[in-house]
């Protein structure tokens, strides 16, 4: 019998690995809805299962223990959105007078673009009905996905709170999956990773509670300093906003830029908004992110960024959100598997200890010089 293995070319190889990942990638977008809501469903189970095993410790079943956990955590969220409902009523009833005001504005800068310009003022009108034509017919078809999107967003609600109390319930069960599945051997080390995991999702989420909470008062204030109606609401969907990477920051200031261009005499005002939330943000990525959430997940920015944009055009908005934790915990998984040791070194953030220039030995010539000869 021959035992002689097959070797395959490079060219081989690497084309068998394109076409896995292309493969992987393809069914992890065809099949994003449900990956999606087995994701979120663990991360918050993960966070809810701490106060689980408290109200097990104390004697009751465990059943009873994860509805009641259920229970406050929708009272929370509930008692938050009731909060944020109410502040978004009292926007949409001054809404038709902030929209008379754009109008206005839009009709003296129509004015004032004729005289400078030398151009007809019909000429401007028209141009401005034309391209509002054809916003609204090419909107049609996004607000269509848009209710689509909502809808599904809608039966995400639904079904999430059921898939977290099942993996609440079966924890000890896919536990012990993940301990067979990769062997009795294993079993010391697989219970490691999972709860080096699991404390990196609490950690990582108690952080971003904590990094919304000072950015959205940070917000709050300057807005209010700034005298900007609405600045609450619009604090909190700064602080919201910027928990997606990189770009958020930049989303979040255009409502209060615009709001402040229309209530507020002086365009100084606008200018004022958009620094106000440059300098949050240099706050958050300089000093609260590191310190609070950052310090939990130990990748790179060039990772980070990579990830947010990838995991964007994978899942949208929901895959931005996750796409950092996912990483760090890719990382995790890396620097437990010899194999792939040198990938999860490549996605942390330790940097070699070395300088562009050794000044020691610089030093030590001109001390030297400079000593009186024996």
């Amino acid at each position: 019998m021959n035992n002689d293995k097959v070797s395959l070319p490079l060219y081989a190889k690497i084309t068998l690995i394109l076409i896995g990942l292309i493969a992987f990638v393809g069914i992890l977008y065809i099949a994003k809805s449900i990956i999606l809501l087995l994701i979120f469903a663990i991360i918050i189970a993960v966070v809810l299962h701490p106060v689980v095993n408290y109200f097990v410790n104390f004697g009751l079943n465990r059943i009873i223990a994860i509805v009641i956990v259920l229970l406050i955590t929708f009272v929370v969220i509930g008692l938050f959105a009731t909060l944020m409902l109410s502040q978004i009523s009292r926007f949409s009833e001054s809404w038709p007078l902030l929209v008379d005001k754009f109008t206005e504005i839009i009709n003296e800068t129509i004015i004032w673009a004729s005289r400078y310009f030398d151009i007809s003022t019909k000429k401007i009108i028209g141009w401005i009905a034309e391209t509002k034509a054809e916003v609204i017919n090419s909107s049609g078809t996004a607000i269509g996905n848009t209710l689509i999107s909502v809808g599904s967003l809608l039966a995400l609600v639904l079904i999430l709170p059921v898939y977290i109390f099942l993996i609440l319930y079966y924890q000890p069960i896919l536990l012990e999956f993940f301990h067979r599945l990769f062997g009795a051997d294993n079993r010391t080390e697989v219970g490691i990773i999972i709860g080096q995991i699991k404390t990196l999702i609490q950690r990582y989420l108690v952080g971003l509670s904590i990094e919304v909470l000072i950015v959205a008062t940070l917000f709050s204030v300057g807005l209010l300093a700034l005298g900007i109606e609405y600045a609450i609401i619009l604090g909190v969907i700064g602080a919201l906003l910027n928990l997606i990477p990189y770009l958020g920051a930049i989303m979040g200031a255009v409502l209060p830029m615009v709001i402040a261009i229309i209530t507020k005499p002086s365009p100084w005002t606008a200018l004022l908004v958009l620094i106000l939330f440059i300098v949050v943000q240099f706050i958050d990525n300089n000093y609260i992110v590191p310190k609070v959430v950052a310090s939990q997940v130990k990748i790179s920015i060039l990772v980070s960024l990579t990830a947010v944009l990838a995991f964007g055009v994978l899942w949208g908005i929901p895959g931005m959100f996750i796409a950092i934790p996912l990483t760090g915990i890719m990382k995790l998984i890396f620097d437990h598997v010899d194999n792939l040791k040198p990938w999860g070194f490549l996605l942390g953030d330790t940097m070699p200890k070395s300088s562009i220039i050794n000044i020691k030995p610089i030093i030590e010539k001109i001390i030297g010089k400079g000593k009186p000869k024996a």
